[in-house]
């Protein structure tokens, strides 16, 4: 069952409301918000309305059997320390992990060294049914228990990680491999264990394919602030000479280089710094040693891919986007995303809105805009 507590990788905090209803709801809300810059039509990007999320992540819950003779777990959801919701099934999560969900917690529940201490499992599957999981504990773990869980690998063929404090055991691979078809291309991606990867896959194709199709192929270079691990700079290379892409995580740079080994891709160059210093390098405000092997100067940029974190851009960012011919925008926080947008649209125009619902049954929806200089 879907449940109101599932508040850490997608909530069903609508949960009253069908799908069409609660999407509806949304698409309202963010027109009347965004009235004030467009007018022109939204693209709507809907979500499957079960079964959607590739990413989650569950409380394991301890509790007597009725006879008090053993503790039995179960999977938990809360939205506050007292108010537990314990569920044996989520229909909003994929098929692969909503099948592995029950046949996981037996095998755990079967022996005290597997189950022990064990306050957390999260889950990361891909449409090529690659499935990491991550068992979290409040204990050492030790040569026996990585025995007994290579033993639940093999079984189910998952990938297991066990954390704990100051501890990261990786069992066989620490991230799985997707392959996307967008546009009838395939792409290949490794997203990693503490990565971020978007949750809802078939939304997430949606969305680089809304980019790509409102993106002219150019024989300038692109600029990408807050690339992650290349989900959108992979397909984008493919429209322009050459790209320059920023990211701060160190992991997900790690990712970023390794999916353009996948898709032997060779024009984009990774750059570690936060989209601040980059606006400093680029103003040439201050050198970074990191970047004495990239030529700033070479490339010639018509475009400004952006896809920042819920707070949105900052002053100095904001303002080197407008120096751009093309700004693309995507957004997972509509209220900064309007924010920015009052300065953006002095001197650029919306020419297209998408609105895509990658977080169904939730208040929270995406949205995606494209501007150009006016």
């Amino acid at each position: 069952m879907t449940c109101k507590y599932f508040g850490l990788c997608a909530s069903c905090t609508l949960y009253d409301k069908t799908y069409e209803e609660q999407l509806d709801f949304k698409t309202n809300r963010e027109k009347d918000r965004f009235s004030n810059f467009t007018n022109i039509n939204f693209d709507i990007i809907k979500s499957s309305d079960a079964n959607f999320r590739n990413r989650a992540e569950f409380r394991i819950w301890w509790e007597k059997d009725e006879n008090n003779e053993k503790d039995v777990l179960s999977y938990a959801m809360s939205d506050t320390k007292k108010d537990i919701l314990q569920i044996d099934s989520c229909s909003i999560v994929s098929p692969q992990i909503a099948e592995l969900m029950p046949k996981l917690l037996a095998e755990l529940q079967s022996d005290m060294i597997l189950s022990f201490r064990l306050f957390g499992i999260e889950f990361l599957g891909s449409s090529t049914s690659d499935m990491l999981v991550t068992l979290l504990y409040h204990k050492k773990l030790e040569k026996y228990w990585e025995e007994l869980a290579k033993q639940i690998e093999n079984k189910f063929n998952i990938k297991i990680i066990g954390r704990s404090r100051k501890q990261k055991i990786v069992l066989s691979s620490d991230f799985i491999n997707e392959n996307l078809n967008i546009n009838n291309q395939s792409f290949k991606f490794a997203y990693e264990e503490n990565g971020f990867t978007q949750p809802n896959t078939n939304v997430n194709k949606q969305m680089i394919e809304w980019v790509l199709n409102n993106t002219k192929d150019s024989k300038k270079d692109l600029c990408e602030l807050y690339c992650g691990g290349g989900n959108f700079t992979i397909p984008l290379s493919k429209k322009f000479n050459k790209v320059l892409a920023t990211e701060i995580s160190k992991t997900s740079i790690k990712s970023a280089l390794r999916n353009c080994e996948l898709n032997d891709i060779k024009n984009i160059e990774f750059i570690r710094m936060s989209a601040e210093e980059f606006v400093e390098a680029l103003n040439e405000v201050r050198a970074f040693n990191r970047l004495k092997n990239v030529d700033l100067k070479s490339y010639d940029f018509d475009t400004i891919f952006m896809d920042p974190p819920r707070s949105g851009l900052d002053d100095t960012t904001r303002n080197l986007s407008k120096n751009f011919e093309n700004i693309i925008y995507i957004s997972c926080n509509p209220e900064t995303l309007h924010r920015d947008l009052e300065e953006l649209t002095l001197t650029h125009e919306i020419v297209r809105f998408a609105l895509f619902d990658q977080f169904a049954y939730t208040n929270h929806i995406e949205c995606g805009a494209i501007l150009k200089r006016k």
